[in-house]
């Protein structure tokens, strides 16, 4: 998609003029992959702030034939050393490249120092990551069938009994990535959680040889990845008819999480919609078992901006990715969390996970 990268450069320049540089040196992969589509594992882009004539893109010789077919429109330089190869090139002709920026956060303080002997640069953290945070119609499309791939494969694992007294959570959580890679996902977003019982009460419990039993909670928190992509969703559910306190703690959290979605309008401050959903469980008196943010940007990284959390800054715009996932955790017991990918839009957020969120008996 060169004329998708083209208009994601082409936004980036616009913020490179504000950022006092001429030229911004990327080297953060992802970022990379953000406005060149290239997949490899070693590169570096230096974007011009007067267009794609003077932008430059360098690989190693491993990558030549990919390159061309993913990049085919930008002048590739063929180096090992990627980013030194750009800044020496913008060394010998710094009547082009002028004053270059870098990505502060994501370069260590050797490889600042060793770049730097070639000509100054300076730092400009998150550049990127700011037009990151606002998806195109390209990366929704992404998130959409990340997460159509995490619900079918939910609804064939309960479709085969595969959540039954007996298994184990490793077992199910093998399963379900399993079913995932079945339904179009390249690979798990993250090391699914599959949390039964008091391990339930553990928000990021990691899957153990523990076998479920009547009677648990069983929490599945769990995600798909499509072109670089992932999804996030967590369902909780019942193995057998739930007791009183399961059934109240259920509700509690399904009535938070549908008070967090409502709240996710653009222009509301992402603490607001934080304390939206956590005032339900405050309320209730549970404030102290709700022990982790509302939710997190989601896109070519499982966790990205914006926070949506008691200290999270700035505000929803139309076009981001979040999740929102309210907890309420009784050490000991078992605990609830329900999560949805959503993405902001005007009026009503988009819901992308999609399997049912009603108290689920098996």
């Amino acid at each position: 998609m060169p004329e998708t990268h083209g208009r994601r450069r082409a936004a980036l320049r616009g913020l490179l003029t504000g950022a006092g540089v001429d030229a911004l040196l990327v080297t953060d992969l992802l970022n990379i992959r953000y406005l060149t589509g290239f997949t490899g594992s070693n590169a570096a882009v230096l974007v011009h702030a007067e267009g794609d004539g003077k932008t430059l893109f360098c690989t190693d010789g491993r990558y030549t034939t990919q390159s061309a077919a993913e990049v085919p429109d930008l002048e590739t330089v063929v180096d090992r050393a990627s980013a030194a190869a750009l800044v020496a090139k913008a060394a010998r002709d710094t009547k082009t490249y002028g004053k270059l920026g870098f990505e502060s956060q994501h370069v260590s303080v050797e490889a600042y120092e060793a770049l730097n002997e070639h000509v100054p640069l300076k730092r400009t953290p998150g550049l990127v990551e700011r037009l990151r945070e606002v998806k195109d119609e390209a990366e929704v499309e992404a998130l959409r069938q990340a997460c159509a791939a995490a619900d079918r494969a939910l609804d064939d694992l309960l479709a085969a009994g595969g959540l039954r007294p007996g298994r184990t959570e490793l077992e199910i959580a093998r399963d379900l990535e399993n079913r995932m890679l079945e339904h179009g996902s390249a690979e798990p977003s993250f090391a699914s959680i599959i949390a039964a019982g008091a391990h339930s009460a553990i928000p990021h419990h990691r899957p153990t040889h523990a076998e479920l039993k009547r009677g648990d909670f069983v929490k599945m928190d769990f995600g798909a990845t499509v072109d670089g992509y992932h999804s996030d969703m967590t369902r909780t559910f019942v193995l057998g008819a739930p007791a009183d306190w399961q059934r109240e703690v259920y509700d509690l959290v399904h009535a938070a999480q549908a008070t967090g979605l409502a709240a996710v309008v653009p222009g509301v401050p992402v603490s607001e919609v934080d304390s939206a959903a956590r005032g339900v469980i405050v309320a209730e008196g549970r404030g102290p078992e709700f022990a982790h943010g509302l939710g997190h940007g989601v896109g070519l990284q499982i966790h990205e901006a914006p926070s949506l959390a008691a200290t999270g800054v700035g505000t929803l715009a139309a076009g981001m990715a979040v999740t929102v996932e309210p907890g309420v955790y009784l050490a000991g017991h078992g605990g609830v969390r329900i999560e949805d990918t959503l993405v902001v839009r005007a009026g009503e957020p988009e819901l992308l996970t999609l399997s049912t969120k009603n108290l689920v008996v098996v």
